[in-house]
């Protein structure tokens, strides 16, 4: 994919005509383990995948397909209450200056989670890429340490 967006640079051509779900697609194939890959069509439109990524699952949602749309990707790493809320905020505060790119933590429904979100203006399949891969990664990475460390 990398080298197909090189090869439209390299030869000026704009990537608007992008296919946003086949370029998902082709991305959690490159990351999902076990056969885990599994999408939806919610009622509202668009699209919900979810996949395992190492220790974590991923949810991958796209709104639509129009500049206005939304890719948003995500993974829970913790779930709330736990033991020192204060010392996770202040880790998570943290790391999101530091360590997270693209990413942020945040909190959805008491649970942790890492989070990217962008809308499709503009966006490359290789942004595509970086984003879904940023978020599981980060989620990997971190979930069994926080969970060690401020689960309950």
């Amino acid at each position: 994919m990398a080298s197909y967006q090189a090869d439209l640079e390299q030869f000026g051509i704009e990537n608007s005509g992008i296919n946003h779900v086949e370029v998902i697609e082709n991305v959690i194939d490159s990351l999902e383990q076990d056969d885990s890959a599994m999408v939806s069509h919610p009622e509202g439109g668009g699209y919900l995948w979810k996949f395992k990524y190492g220790t974590v699952e991923v949810f991958v949602q796209l709104t639509g397909t129009t500049d206005e749309d939304t890719l948003t990707v995500w993974s829970t790493v913790l779930k709330l209450p736990v033991s020192d809320e204060l010392g996770l905020m202040r880790k998570l505060l943290s790391m999101n200056c530091s360590t997270t790119l693209e990413a942020r933590f945040g909190i959805i429904d008491n649970q942790v989670v890492v989070l990217g979100k962008r809308t499709l203006t503009d966006i490359s399949a290789g942004d595509v890429s970086r984003l879904i891969t940023i978020v599981a990664t980060i989620a990997d990475n971190h979930d069994e340490l926080l969970q060690e460390e401020f689960g309950k």
